[in-house]
């Protein structure tokens, strides 16, 4: 079974792209778990460093069940609204250092594919977003982070709908099928994987 993670700055389309994937390979969709944890709690953007070890120990908790979940099914992949990545780049950037436990668990937790999300498209405001002036400055971040990683990404932009034919296309090739079309400018030989 293969997990594929979408990550990237604040407002770039994670959320509304991993639902979008999910249903259409009839799959299970693990949701941002920082959400439900802020919400819970009241905190709003008083978030500490214990706030952001919780929040990534309740995403991997979640990312484990379904994966299980979609192991017992037979399903050939699930996909994940973010990754611990998120949570290293907040706290560095909030805090100035990321909890031990996130860096431990980013080293050992591979993905077969990261999905990075460009910001090309508008800011929507959201009482949990704090930087809409900051995410080309995040994306440049998340970019150098899975470079260095030696992760499998690849960068996905344009229009909503482009995005998802972007990345049905290299979830295609990762499943080894054969994709439909050939995107305008992808080479199917020399794949960004």
């Amino acid at each position: 079974m293969l997990r594929v993670a979408l990550t990237g700055p604040e407002s770039t389309g994670k959320t509304t792209l991993s639902q979008q994937l999910a249903a259409r390979y009839g799959t299970l969709w693990v949701p941002e778990y920082a959400r439900a944890y802020l919400d819970q709690r009241g905190i709003g953007l008083d978030y500490t460093p214990d706030d952001l070890e919780a929040i990534a120990r309740g995403q991997l908790a979640a990312e484990e069940a379904a994966a299980a979940e979609a192991e017992a099914q037979g399903l050939p992949v699930i996909f994940c609204d973010t990754e611990l990545l998120v949570i290293k780049v907040w706290a560095e950037h909030a805090f100035g250092q990321c909890p031990n436990w996130v860096r431990e668990q980013i080293e050992q937790h591979r993905y077969d594919l990261i999905l990075l999300l460009g910001t090309d498209i508008p800011w929507e405001p959201d009482p949990r977003r704090e930087h809409p002036h900051l995410r080309q400055y995040f994306y440049e971040l998340y970019r150098r982070e899975l470079s260095g990683q030696l992760s499998n990404f690849a960068e996905i932009s344009g229009p909503e709908a482009h995005r998802l034919d972007e990345a049905c296309f290299l979830v295609d090739t990762l499943l080894g099928r054969v994709s439909d079309s050939i995107l305008p400018g992808r080479d199917p030989f020399q794949l960004p994987l």
